[in-house]
């Protein structure tokens, strides 16, 4: 499936994303070629095959919590662009 260059610019503009004309070009092909992966998937016959939501035996390895005493403020807050009393102090990222 070929994106036209309004389907690029139609994800870039959902994505948040500035693109110059290059990476309209680039990003579109690359799409493209991904989206044609698909096609060929999706012509597999699955049949019989029962849906996996992992395709290995993976499972969480966990060590357990081992309570241990923390780092001094001091030595914390050492190298902290900006600090209020013992704590970090940042720009607010919500109003």
């Amino acid at each position: 499936m070929k994106l036209t260059r309004e389907e690029v610019l139609h994800i870039a503009a959902l994505a948040k994303l500035g693109m110059t004309e290059e990476d309209i070009d680039r990003f579109g092909t690359q799409l493209s070629n991904i989206l044609e992966n698909f096609e060929a998937l999706r012509k597999v016959n699955t049949d019989g095959v029962p849906p996996t939501t992992q395709p290995n035996t993976l499972c969480n390895v966990m060590k357990d919590d081992v309570v241990q005493p923390s780092l001094p403020v001091e030595d914390v807050l050492a190298n902290a662009p900006a600090r209020e009393g013992d704590f970090f102090r940042i720009r607010a990222v919500m109003e």
